[in-house]
């Protein structure tokens, strides 16, 4: 069958099992049995790569924070030692005269604490009493409880004429000169260099995580596909096992997180193929049980008819008989159709060569034909053509497609048992044409249901013939149609066109029969 089919039928039997698991209710609206059916769990790849994807993509912020903040420690410590330098360089400048200090910069040395390509460098010296003694008179102070001790320095970030900088300030300390405060020498940059520097390191550590990152999420998908493929094979050598392989599978083969699964699930074969076992002997018995009484009960009235009795006795035994011929086929259609429903009762499929499947079907009803006076014919391809299928319940699907035909086709009808090859779709084509009084357009979707009869019809049947052949089309992996009798060439009739379409066996190649 194709994707598209499979697809469908997939998404038919969550429908399905969301209504039976989720609804006590058979007829909930469709908008909540679709709820249900989207409700289901997702995919274990989809978990398992969920939760390991989502904490590589939290870190991965965290991770450039870190970063950033690592960046700068690093850019502030060879700028910070040099700030440093220059702080000790201009403190040693710094004489006592007559109490006040004073400091004695050489020209050459001014000029290198002002020069800098890319930063500004400011300084301040102020003395024992707080007045200025040189370098820029609006630079920010420390807090009194921050100054360093004589001879250490000390950093902080602040604020000069708009600009973020970095100082470096320590005092000097005048013994000489009792109770006079310790002179404050402080020496500050802009941050250029070091925002530079970080971006720089920035850049070299965050670069590569993006090309990182992502090869990251592909080796996690590919192991996670590796480490799930164990699941998949299993998987897939369940779906090719046949549907009457009833036999464990190995559970030793199964990884060890799947190996109870396993285990469970041929614990569940075992207990079904006994299942199945009951049911085919309650089969047997019920078939022999009811089939025997009846046809005693034929036999016993035909006899009856044989001796001399008034009319109404002579009808009522013909109506007996009647009855009792319509019960037996009502018996073995309802054996059949549980069968064809019972897709893994047993069944043995083989290669069926569908002409002479066919071919001996037509001959089961020629009398049957011939006694309401009707044409049956037979049209078949010259080269054989194989089916993967069960002859018994191919022969009983047909069978129940002439039966039909017969059934309502008025005397002196015409039908028609066709077999058509269509080798470039490879598929087979099994068809019963007749002349009769057809099936209404809107009523074709209803005909395959069990005991389903169209209003005010005549016939004797019982509502289950199409309902079989449905079983057993989808049984074998194939699609029942009914159209108009497309073929005739005479004045028109309604005539109907009744087909299942199977796939055609090649040499080497088998088809599933059903999902």
């Amino acid at each position: 069958m194709s994707a598209r089919a499979d697809r469908a039928t997939a998404r038919a039997a969550d429908l399905d099992e969301a209504r039976d698991e989720r609804y006590a209710n058979p007829f909930a609206p469709p908008d909540e049995i679709e709820a249900a059916a989207e409700a289901r769990p997702r995919s274990l790849f989809g978990e398992i790569l969920d939760w390991m994807l989502a904490p590589l993509l939290l870190l991965w912020p965290m991770s450039l924070a870190v970063t950033y903040l690592v960046a700068k420690s690093i850019a502030n410590g060879p700028f910070d030692r040099a700030l440093e330098t220059d702080a000790y360089v201009l403190a040693r400048q710094i004489h006592p005269v007559n109490g006040v200090a004073e400091l004695t910069l050489p020209d050459s040395t001014r000029d290198f604490l002002r020069t800098d390509n890319v930063d500004s460098v400011f300084y301040q010296v102020l003395g024992t009493r707080g007045e200025l003694v040189a370098g820029e008179r609006d630079m920010p102070l420390p807090h009194e409880d921050d100054r360093p001790q004589p001879g250490l320095v000390a950093f902080r970030d602040d604020m000069l004429r708009g600009n973020d900088i970095r100082v470096a300030y320590t005092t000097v300390e005048f013994p000489q000169t009792p109770g006079a405060e310790p002179v404050l020498v402080q020496v500050a940059e802009t941050l250029d260099k070091r925002s530079q520097l970080a971006n720089d390191i920035i850049k070299g550590v965050i670069l590569p995580q993006f090309v990182i990152l992502p090869l990251a999420i592909l080796l996690v998908w590919f192991g996670l596909s590796r480490g799930l493929a164990p699941l998949h094979a299993l998987q897939a050598h369940i779906r090719a096992r046949r549907p009457d392989d009833l036999s464990p599978l190995e559970a030793r083969r199964a990884p060890p997180e799947i190996e109870p699964l396993v285990t469970s699930f041929n614990d569940l074969l075992t207990r079904l193929e006994q299942n199945m076992e009951l049911q085919k002997r309650f089969i047997a018995d019920a078939a022999h049980q009811m089939k025997t009484p009846l046809a005693g009960l034929r036999t016993q009235a035909e006899l009856a008819l044989r001796q001399d009795a008034s009319a109404e006795v002579h009808r009522s035994l013909e109506q007996i008989a009647t009855s009792s011929e319509h019960a037996a086929r009502l018996v073995t259609q309802l054996l059949a159709l549980a069968r064809a429903e019972n897709r893994m009762s047993g069944q043995i499929f083989t290669p069926v060569e569908v002409t002479e499947v066919a071919r001996n079907a037509v001959r089961d009803w020629v009398q049957a034909a011939l006694a309401k006076q009707m044409d049956l014919g037979y049209e078949a391809p010259e080269e054989p053509v194989e089916v993967d299928g069960n002859p018994v319940m191919l022969r009983e699907m047909l069978s129940n497609l002439i039966d039909n035909a017969i059934r309502y086709t008025p005397a002196g009808g015409r039908i028609t048992v066709r077999v058509r090859h269509d080798a470039a779709a490879r598929l087979v084509h099994l068809e019963v044409e007749d002349t009769g009084i057809g099936i209404p357009a809107a009523e074709r979707s209803r005909v395959v249901e069990r005991f389903y009869r169209i209003l005010g019809r005549e016939g004797d049947g019982s509502g289950l013939g199409l309902a079989i052949v449905r079983e057993i089309a989808t049984m074998h992996g194939g699609e029942l149609t009914i159209d108009d009798n497309v073929y005739q060439t005479a004045p028109r009739l309604a005539g109907t066109l009744v087909g299942v379409s199977l796939h055609v066996l090649e040499r080497g190649r088998t088809y599933p029969n059903a999902d």
